[in-house]
């Protein structure tokens, strides 16, 4: 048997939310509620839906290779320049083709002890080695993750808001931080939930991009913009980095009907407000509840909650599943008695809660850590 390559050695693959589709099959039920994965449930713009429609009549066709139209229209969104953006197959693809170019056999990369976890796989794979530096109550230690920066750094990843714990981290010390991270070093700012920030003390790191020519900034439609499944996110850094990353990435990774989809939901401005409200209300009513069950959970600036239910996360997990009600448990994560949950609909939100309060019910007290 031909031997793969050593890196891959303690790699695994991706796991991500289940699928409504293997649900219903596994468990024999009818009426699904995913809540796993951080997708929009409140779908995407009509305008996507009819760009879609129309593009069909190209589908035998090639994409364009950098997606110029849709580059020059969020340039001038942004008040950036085109030459300053490159699209991706989703904003991991770009994450993989970063490391992809700078990455070399023995190189250090920086990250969150908890954070998304493409960013390790990725590092590994092309041969560098990654120093994780533990959390402070769900959030980056920025003055350590500096402490851990070395002549053999050469890319330090942010996400913010951080995806599993939904926090921020302040905009003063994200802004001294940003300032400190030597210039030699590649920022890697994942902005993935940039769009749900509401927070004052969240930073828009944008303006600060012609200063910091060392910092890549990336963003997605697929979650406020709710195109998971066409699988376009998009960087934006200096045009140098920009024409490394061209060298390296797949001709033609964003197809046709993601690029028009993108380009109508920019248009869109109505369905962004509104996906932003009602996600907005969810997290409220959401955390209602979970201060009603004594419940604590890290403050979220997403679509997403992470709450610790003081029992295995794996047991709620399934319970959850037996009902129809798929949910992160926290235990892949670092965090064994927390669930990560998406913000639904309504009746999603009802659901889990519902349910969720059956199971810390019937749950004995010496599960959950405490006395009686």
């Amino acid at each position: 048997m031909i031997k793969p390559r050593p890196q891959l050695k303690g790699i695994t693959m991706y796991s991500p939310g289940k699928p409504i589709e293997e649900v219903k099959l596994q468990m024999g039920l009818t009426k699904i509620y995913k809540m796993a994965s951080n997708e929009n449930p409140f779908g995407c713009s009509p305008m996507a839906e009819e760009a879609i429609r129309q593009e069909i009549e190209e589908i035998t066709r090639y994409p364009e290779t950098t997606s110029p139209a849709l580059t020059v229209k969020l340039a001038a969104r942004l008040g950036i320049s085109s030459d300053q953006i490159i699209f991706g197959n989703g904003s991991d693809e770009i994450i993989r083709l970063l490391t992809r170019c700078y990455i070399n056999e023995g190189d250090h990369a920086v990250m969150a002890g908890v954070t998304f976890p493409r960013y390790k796989t990725n590092v590994l794979i092309d041969g560098g080695e990654v120093i994780e530096v533990e959390m402070t109550e769900g959030k980056h230690d920025l003055n350590a993750m500096l402490a851990a920066i070395t002549s053999k750094t050469k890319m330090i990843f942010v996400c913010n808001p951080n995806n599993p714990t939904g926090t921020i981290v302040g905009r003063r010390e994200l802004l001294s931080f940003i300032e400190q991270v030597p210039e030699d070093v590649l920022l890697i700012m994942d902005e993935a939930y940039y769009e749900y920030a509401e927070s004052e003390e969240y930073l828009d790191t944008l303006p600060l991009l012609p200063d910091h020519p060392n910092m890549v900034i990336l963003r997605t439609f697929s979650k406020v913009y709710g195109l998971a499944a066409l699988r376009i996110g998009y960087g934006m850094m200096n045009p140098e980095i920009v024409q490394q990353l061209q060298k390296v990435k797949d001709p033609f990774n964003v197809n046709r009907l993601a690029a028009v989809a993108a380009s109508a939901s920019l248009d869109d401005d109505s369905f962004l407000i509104d996906t932003i409200v009602k996600n907005r209300e969810g997290r409220q009513y959401l955390i209602q509840y979970f201060d009603e069950m004594n419940l604590r959970y890290f403050i979220t600036q997403t679509n997403f909650i992470m709450v610790d239910t003081g029992c295995p996360s794996k047991e709620v997990y399934q319970k959850l599943l037996n009902k129809g009600v798929i949910i992160r448990p926290g235990h892949l994560m670092g965090y064994p008695t927390m669930i990560r949950v998406t913000i639904g609909q309504e009746e999603e939100n009802e659901v889990l809660v519902r349910e969720l309060r059956k199971i810390l019910d019937s749950t004995p007290l010496t599960w959950k850590g405490v006395e009686k």
